[in-house]
């Protein structure tokens, strides 16, 4: 049996699976954690990928490896492969004035064009206009920009700081993919290169992408990394990356990597791409991730270019494209309800389900945090059609769902406006395994449901693509279904939603 191994650096954890390559099926798993914050030195990021690998008893008989990570990340290396500074992740929002400035400098539709996004603070490009404007002293020490998932790849085939790493600061070998180089707004999905104009603009300093070779020395230059093509190897897993002894942590009593079996390294991918993969998404299928936050993306045959910023034109990692929206209220919205109402998850579903598709005229606007889609910072939740006889437990729990569930749906017709096709939609995060989200989903979207089961979608994903390095094409892995509701469209519930949502207060 021929293993590979997916890795999901996300913001709150590392998280590594061991699959089949032939079938997919899951071998072993392991996983550690990250600190809190929206700023974290990548040392703690190796750290966690080193117990994530010993937690998963090593990786001794694996033959191909990939890392999927949270996008946007900011990791900035001088000449000598020295971490800057602590690495500004996609939820550090100090950049928002950075963001608001650069629109205003090259204008909203021509970003859009030239990038497929609009700045806001979640993208790398205001993160490094940041640090010119409020750090000029660790800006003229960059040498590099990196992002969470290029710098792991870089120090797993032995590159980093000498006194750390057996490869030595080599940042001419520093790789990327086409997904996470779509989230920086500083590289064209349509073009399928950096837009170096663009970076200068943002930092003042000029940049190249790595060649793979050795670089030419100091010049001045900022080099970006080398943007690979799916299924491309980035490399091999060096056996002394994790430093003496000359084996990665969890091989001990299974086999030192020195002498073993070589460890092909993929390109990786950013977390909503390696979840497509994960999943087996392909064009025309929507997928649906109710987390914290809620997102809706899609696998399209075309570059998405929205100058509105409502929807986010990534490129994905398979050679499609991935537009997304993100609603800032989602699962979130069901325990504050859940709270109001003294009941915990399985009771909010059973109370739902007691009440008919559109809760009596009771609508949940559920902007509890602002939103993102509509771009609503400052507004907040409301109820809308109480009356004496629709203020019942039953209508307030379904309002709730619902709610959140029609502000995901205007994500997706926000990515309908834009051109992506939408044949089916996959529904995953924790809060779907709720029996009335299943269920009410297929009231709320105009769109056949498929519910997968629970798993590591984005870890699958970088295995998928670890297999497809390996042996030269995409694995078709199954993946199980937990759930496929019934069709049960029922307009009327957005069509409420929508007269509710026309009359928030933007607040502030």
């Amino acid at each position: 049996m021929t293993l590979v191994a997916g890795v999901d650096s996300s913001t709150q954890s590392c998280k590594v699976v061991v699959l089949d390559a032939e079938t997919g099926k899951l071998v072993r798993g392991g996983r550690a954690g990250h600190p809190d914050g929206t700023e974290v030195h990548p040392d703690h990021w190796w750290q966690a990928l080193s117990e994530a690998f010993d937690d998963a008893g090593g990786l001794a008989d694996v033959s191909a490896l990939s890392v999927g990570g949270q996008q946007h990340g900011m990791v900035l290396l001088d000449h000598a492969g020295n971490v800057v500074r602590p690495a500004l992740l996609w939820n550090d929002t100090r950049s928002a004035a950075a963001a608001a400035a650069l629109t205003d400098e090259v204008g909203a539709d021509d970003f859009a064009r030239r990038t497929g996004l609009v700045p806001v603070a979640s993208f790398t490009i205001t993160k490094i206009r940041w640090v010119r404007d409020h750090e000029p002293d660790l800006a003229d020490r960059v040498a590099a920009v990196a992002l969470p998932h290029d710098w792991l790849t870089w120090r797993l085939r032995g590159y980093g700081p000498a006194a750390s790493s057996p490869l030595g600061p080599d940042l001419d070998q520093l790789t990327t993919d086409r997904s996470d180089a779509s989230g920086t707004g500083y590289w064209s999905p349509s073009s399928g290169d950096y837009d170096l104009e663009l970076f200068k603009l943002a930092f003042g300093r000029d940049a190249r992408e790595a060649t793979g070779n050795a670089g030419p020395g100091d010049s001045g230059t900022v080099i970006l990394p080398r943007v690979l093509s799916p299924g491309e190897a980035a490399g091999e897993i060096h056996p002394v990356c994790f430093g003496s002894p000359a084996e990665l942590p969890g091989a001990a009593g299974s086999g030192t990597l020195a002498s073993g079996p070589r460890i092909l390294l993929g390109a990786g991918a950013g977390d909503n791409a390696a979840a497509a993969l994960g999943l087996g998404a392909k064009v025309g299928d929507v997928v649906v991730s109710v987390g914290t936050s809620g997102t809706v993306f899609s696998v399209a045959s075309q570059a998405v270019a929205d100058p509105s910023g409502t929807v986010a034109g990534f490129a994905d990692a398979s050679g499609e494209y991935l537009p997304i929206a993100v609603t800032l209220n989602a699962a979130r919205v069901l325990s504050s309800v859940a709270g109001i109402l003294g009941v915990d998850f399985d009771e909010l579903s059973r109370l739902a389900l007691e009440a008919e598709p559109g809760a009596g005229g009771v609508v949940l606007v559920p902007y509890f945090e602002g939103e993102r889609t509509p771009n609503l910072p400052h507004a907040k939740a409301s109820f809308h059609g109480l009356s004496i006889a629709s203020s019942t437990r039953s209508n307030l729990a379904r309002a709730a769902i619902e709610g959140m569930l029609c502000g995901l749906s205007g994500g997706l017709d926000s990515l309908r406006a834009q051109g992506s096709p939408a044949t089916r939609l996959l529904l995953i995060g924790g809060a779907v395994q709720n029996p009335a989200v299943q269920a009410i989903a297929a009231q709320v979207f105009d769109l056949p449901v498929v519910v997968p089961s629970p798993g590591e979608y984005v870890a699958r994903g970088a295995a998928v693509q670890a297999a497809w390095t390996h042996c030269g094409n995409r694995p078709a892995w199954p993946v199980a279904v937990d759930a496929a509701p019934a069709p049960d469209f029922h307009p009327e519930i957005q069509q409420n939603y929508l007269r509710a949502s026309r009359h928030i207060d933007p607040g502030d």
